[in-house]
Parts: structure tokens; sequence; C-alpha cells
């Protein structure tokens, strides 16, 4: 049996879309909790597949967050022996931090909503061409350079570095493609104050979209992550 290991740093940013995919695939998940300590149990090389999920702390954060620490010393590990490694928001920033890249807070302030990516030439041949131009979950006030060796697959107006590949094996995208219309429900839960605080965001209106543009994603997201699958999963 195939095996996957997710690892979760708020119990509301989950595997939520993709974990439907990968049981169909046959993948047995095991979830780890990163602040907990779980990242020590994982063994960079022994899984088929490592995903690692968003949050609402920063890469620079181990001061507070010691677990930081080992968790990009795993990554990088698994990224150095061209594993399958899916990142998701701070776990593309943790990608790229693994990578030996900067990860700062973004000078054009925090991305929250949904809008389209522009795809690079590069994208065009990868499985994030099948998102076309459907609108995509944001929700970062990070960013970072992009990794050496690593090539650039999206940018937004904001966000100049969207999603990058490295190596045969690794998918870093800042955006999020795994979140559903319900699913987003504990986000705006989780994420209260942070919403409150930005200018320009509301949980309406992010359950609005959620509602129109989310359920786009909701049938285009999965779609892609087995295209991905399929090509370093197989």
């Amino acid at each position: 049996m195939k095996t996957c290991t997710a690892i979760c740093h708020v119990a509301f940013e989950d595997l939520d879309l993709l974990e439907p995919v990968l049981r169909r695939r046959g993948f047995q998940i095991r979830v780890i909790d990163a602040p907990l300590g779980g990242v020590d149990a994982v063994d960079p090389l022994a899984d088929d597949l490592l995903v690692v999920l968003g949050g609402p702390i920063g890469v620079y954060d181990h001061g507070d967050f010691p677990f930081l620490t080992d968790e990009i010393e795993l990554v990088r590990r698994r990224l150095d022996a061209d594993r399958p490694t899916l990142g998701l928001c701070l776990g593309a920033q943790i990608m790229a931090a693994a990578l030996g890249a900067r990860v700062f807070a973004n000078p054009n302030g925090k991305e929250i909503g949904w809008s389209s990516l522009s795809l690079t030439p590069e994208a065009a041949t990868s499985p994030l061409a099948l998102l076309g131009a459907a609108p995509v979950l944001h929700w970062h006030g990070d960013t970072f350079d992009l990794p050496h060796g690593a090539v650039r697959l999206a940018s937004t107006p904001q966000t100049l570095n969207q999603a990058f590949a490295i190596g045969q094996c690794g998918l870093a995208l800042q955006f999020h493609v795994e979140a559903s219309t319900m699913g987003l429900e504990r986000w705006y839960v989780g994420h209260v104050g942070e919403i409150s605080a930005t200018d320009g965001v509301s949980v309406a209106a992010l359950r609005a979209a959620a509602h129109t543009q989310g359920a786009i994603m909701q049938r285009i997201g999965p779609t892609m992550f087995e295209a991905w699958l399929d090509q370093v999963c197989a």
C-alpha cells in the first residue's frame, strides 16, 4: 500500500478535497501534528508522498515555534532525494526555505480572496495548466524568492512567486487548491482575527465568493492534483 504523510499546523487547514483523491488511489494517510512534535517521527524518505499543509505562522517564527527548524530540515532532505513532495501555502514557504530561498512578509500586503493566476510558459506542460483562468484561493501574507534550480509556474500582480516546481517530484503552491466550500467555514472561524484586521476582507465576502468561484475549484483542484500524482506517484 502506498503511504502519504500530511504535516498539519492547524487542524482546520487539512487535506480536505485532496483526501478523497488519495483514498481512491489507495494511499494510507497519516496526519502529523507539527506543533506537538510529530515531525520528529517522520522518516523523510519513507513515504510515497509528503504533503506540507498551510498555517498562520511564518517560517521565520522558529524562535516561537522551534519545530519549524526540524520541519525545514525534513523537507530539505526529502527534496534533496527528489521524493514526491507537495507544499501548500506555508508548506510552499517551507519548501522554499528548505531550498535556501528567502521567505519574508510580502511588501505588497496580504493577499486574501479568490483570483486567477498568470501561468508561465513552463506551466503549459505541467498539471497547473488544468487550472487555466479559474480563480484560486489566496490566503497569505508572506512570499519568497524563487529557489535556485526551481521553475516558476504561476504569478499574480501582488505575488510574483505563486508556484514552483523543483526536480521531478517537488511542487510548491502558495495558493490553495485543497479547500472546499464547506471546509472554509472552519477557516472563517480560525482566521477571524486576521479577517477583521485586514482592510477590504470580510467573512461575508469570502463566503459569497467561495459559493461561486470556490465551486469551480472544487471540481478543478482535485483534477489538477490527480494529474500531478500521475506524474510523480504512478
